[in-house]
């Protein structure tokens, strides 16, 4: 990572797995989570205030969906990396992530082996995508 201290902000409605994701990115001292919220326009509002550099963000968010929420966050927080993480196995809702301006897409189950490389691939300037998904053939971008 080229940054020595990057700020995250934590978008998902699921209280367990917001826990879970604390514990992967404690593995990286660099990776600190400043926010988590519950809902896409809560999201919006704290990407607005907090200015993070990273934003968490799954897909079935209460109020507003993280995709609509991306999009919004996308013109506020331009410099924030979003890096969709989600159960979703869709490569069509993956590649509307990445147009909706994500810079990757984590398989929720998968969240234990590829974050932390997804986290490094979106600091470096690439795409990534689950590698469950890349077998689907989405152009431009990375897995492991």
């Amino acid at each position: 990572m080229q940054t020595p201290s990057v700020r995250v902000l934590v978008a998902d409605d699921f209280v367990p797995w917001r826990r879970l994701l604390h514990s992967i990115l404690q593995e990286k001292p660099e990776l600190n989570v400043i926010c988590e919220v519950s809902d896409g326009l809560e999201a919006v509002q704290k990407a607005r205030e907090l200015q993070p550099d990273l934003i968490l963000l799954d897909i079935g968010l209460p109020t507003l969906s993280g995709i609509e929420a991306a999009r919004q966050i996308r013109t506020i927080a331009p410099k924030a990396k979003i890096l969709f993480v989600s159960e979703n196995y869709s490569m069509d809702i993956a590649r509307s992530t990445l147009t909706a301006g994500g810079s990757g897409y984590v398989i929720k189950s998968d969240a234990g082996s590829e974050l932390l490389p997804a986290i490094e691939a979106v600091f470096l300037g690439r795409q990534f995508v689950s590698a469950r998904l890349t077998t689907q053939n989405i152009s431009g971008v990375t897995s492991n």
